[in-house]
């Protein structure tokens, strides 16, 4: 899996949750609507990494997934933007 994160989002992450550099963005599964898969969808807490399935370092901030929540991806790429619309990141699997 490839996880990419624009600029843009990037910079809403630290300015939503206050982060600076070094600190580390955590995306998990939950249960909820609007996600990949039917009944589950993407979480985002301030955590330290354990076993990273994938990450990426933008604007000083390493966002990563773990490997226990790679089966939610099936081999799928994330992307992740700013939706202008709603002013908040939006999630692109492909």
């Amino acid at each position: 899996m490839n996880l990419s994160i624009t600029n843009e989002a990037a910079k809403w992450y630290k300015e939503e949750f206050d982060l600076d550099d070094q600190s580390y963005l955590r995306f998990f599964v939950r249960y909820g609507f609007g996600g990949q898969i039917p009944g589950f969808s993407l979480g985002v807490s301030n955590d330290t990494p354990d076993d990273i399935y994938a990450s990426k370092v933008k604007a000083g901030i390493t966002f990563f997934v773990e490997n226990k929540d790679a089966w939610y991806f099936d081999g799928k790429d994330l992307t992740i933007q700013l939706d202008d619309n709603k002013q908040e990141p939006a999630f692109i699997y492909n």
